[in-house]
This record gives structure tokens, C-alpha cells and sequence, in this order.
């Protein structure tokens, strides 16, 4: 039986401003978390994934960035209509976030103590020491060695590994109901990344965390989540469950993206090929009539570039947006 939604975005739009025209990165996109669940969320690079966490979380830089419309409820609590300190308490709080390049989202002139320290008593309203305390008990749950001594270092002074785990650290010390983690495994070599998704996993099983897995690696959507939703261009083009999605993908752009995975035993990839999405993500500013896939898809028809594909429910939590599959 499925928990309650701990998230709800319906008809979330967020829009940047340029001297080119106008930049639907998030456009009119649904999307819901259970209690407890992993959902990743999958995509090339530029497609919005990054912008619909920001956007959730009330920190999309304003200006050029504006959230125009939608609804984000967070224990049916719509967190756009929330002040900005209601919004702080929140903040950190009860939802947190990993953001997408350790190497730069420390404080470089902070010991790491105090910047885990500084959430704590914000939120908690501890004094000074069991800040610390607390601190310590953190960087020792999500495996850093010498934690005590851990404290007293700089962001400079620890490997990106070690920072990625300072970042974790400083995302669960309030035992938030829902973390978004942006591409938490950037920049790491593969021994790292898995470690990084490991901890992840157990430190959410232990908190009963929601967490959103925002990457393009479908090899850490399959180890990791439960659901996943596909985006390009700005929107949700299919939602579902990992095993169904990887046993029966319903959108082009999915099959695309499967068939582009490399695997051990592919016979493509032995004769020295590799199948490949033809053409680039379209320019923001100027996305085609209907299908923002059109030009990039085999089963391309004229209804595709007439008018933009309804969002359908093809069987029970299955959703696609696609003239092929409505």
C-alpha cells in the first residue's frame, strides 16, 4: 500500500528572463513523493532538473529567474504561498538539499564544525556544545574518519569524496522529511559514486527521509530509487516505476536514453557502436510547436510538431506524454 505524498507539485512553471527572450526551464511539470520513497528524477544536461529542486526549495536566483505559476505542497502545505521566514524554518529543516558541486558549495573560509554547527542551532535552537556534539555524531554516521578532528578542518583541506559526505552530513543533521540531492555523485570517480549513493540509501532507511535523486546516470536511478520521472526540455515526458520504466519505456526520448547505456554484454558495443539520441536538446528560447522531442525522434508524425502531446495515464502510475502512446 502506497504512504501519503510528502510532495506535490502541480503545474509548476518557473521562467528566466533573458535579453533573448524568454527560458521555460520548468514548464508546467506535476510531479509526487511518498513518505519514505526515492524518486529520480532523469535527463540530459539543461533539461530543468536542477531548476525544478531550486524551484521547490524557494531558491531560484530573483532576478532573472520567477516562479509564474503552480502549487508545491509539502505535507499539503503549499510553500509558495509561505512567507520568507516561514519559509526558512522549513528550510533546512524539514526539507534539505544536497547540492550538485561539493567542490564549491562549502563556505572555503569556515571549518566544516561550524558550518553543520550553524544549521543545528538554527533550527534546534541547541547551545554551542551540543551543536558540536551533534556535529560529531553526524560526520560519524555518514562514515568521515576522525570526525572530532574533522571538525577543525577546511573545505580545502578534504577530499571531494570527504566533502560530498560534509554535504550529506549538513543535509540530514535535522532529520528532514524530504532531501533533494542534485547530482550528488558529480565529479567523483566510480568507487566514490557508489559509496555516495550507498550512504544515501541507509541514511534514508534509517530517518524514514523521502528523498528526490536528481542525475543522468541511469545505472544509480536503478540501484537506488523506486519511481522515476524523465525530463527534457523543461518537462515531465514520462513517470513510473524504475522496473517497469527499464522493462517497457513508453517515451521516445526514455528509449533513447536506455539504449545509449552501455552494457557489458551488449553486442553493439563489441562490434565498436554505440546507439545515440541524433541532435541536441533544442535552445530553450525557442522550442519547436507541438513536441519539444519532434526533431530528435524516429516515430516522429505530424500531430507531433501540431500540437504538444496531452500528460496521460496509461495504467495505474504509469504516465507519458506522447501522441505515439496516447
Amino acid at each position: 500500500m502506497k504512504t501519503e505524498r510528502i510532495l506535490e507539485v502541480k503545474n509548476l512553471s518557473t521562467h528566466f528572463r533573458t535579453e533573448d527572450g524568454i527560458i521555460k526551464a520548468v514548464n508546467e511539470v506535476d510531479l509526487f513523493v511518498h513518505e519514505g520513497e526515492t524518486l529520480g528524477i532523469v535527463g540530459e544536461s539543461g533539461c530543468g532538473k536542477t531548476v525544478l529542486a531550486l524551484s521547490v526549495m524557494r531558491l531560484v536566483p530573483s532576478p532573472p529567474g520567477k516562479i509564474v505559476s503552480g502549487k508545491v505542497l509539502f505535507a499539503g502545505m503549499d510553500l509558495l504561498s509561505l512567507g520568507k521566514e516561514e519559509m526558512r524554518r522549513i528550510r533546512g529543516n524539514e526539507i534539505s538539499m544536497i547540492f550538485q558541486e561539493p567542490m564549491t558549495s562549502l563556505n572555503p573560509v569556515l571549518q566544516i564544525g561550524e558550518q553543520i554547527a550553524e544549521v543545528i542551532r538554527l533550527h534546534q535552537g541547541v547551545s554551542s556544545k551540543e551543536a558540536r556534539d551533534r556535529s560529531v555524531e553526524v560526520l560519524r554516521l555518514v562514515g568521515l574518519p576522525s570526525p572530532e578532528s574533522s571538525l577543525n578542518h577546511y573545505p580545502h583541506q578534504m577530499s571531494g569524496g570527504m566533502r560530498q559526505r560534509v554535504m550529506i552530513a549538513i543535509a540530514m543533521c535535522c532529520n528532514p522529511r524530504l532531501m533533494l540531492a542534485d547530482e550528488p555523485t558529480t565529479a567523483l570517480d566510480v568507487t566514490i559514486q557508489a559509496q555516495i549513493i550507498d550512504l544515501i540509501s541507509r541514511l534514508k532507511e534509517q530517518a524514514g527521509t523521502a528523498v528526490v535523486l536528481i542525475t543522468h546516470d541511469l545505472g544509480v536511478i536503478a540501484d537506488a530509487a523506486q519511481n522515476v520521472a524523465v525530463m527534457y526540455a523543461g518537462r515531465i515526458v514520462e513517470y513510473g516505476a524504475v522496473s517497469d520504466l527499464f522493462s517497457a519505456p513508453l517515451h521516445p526520448y526514455t528509449v533513447g536514453l536506455l539504449e545509449s547505456t552501455p552494457r557489458i554484454k551488449d553486442r553493439s558495443i563489441q562490434d565498436g557502436y554505440l546507439k545515440t539520441i541524433p541532435g541536441t536538446v533544442p535552445d530553450m528560447h525557442y522550442l519547436p510547436k507541438g513536441c519539444s522531442f519532434q526533431d530528435r525522434c524516429y516515430h516522429v508524425m505530424d500531430q507531433c510538431r501540431d500540437r504538444e502531446p496531452d500528460w496521460v495515464e496509461k495504467s495505474f502510475g504509469r504516465y507519458v506524454r506522447c501522441w505515439m502512446n496516447s
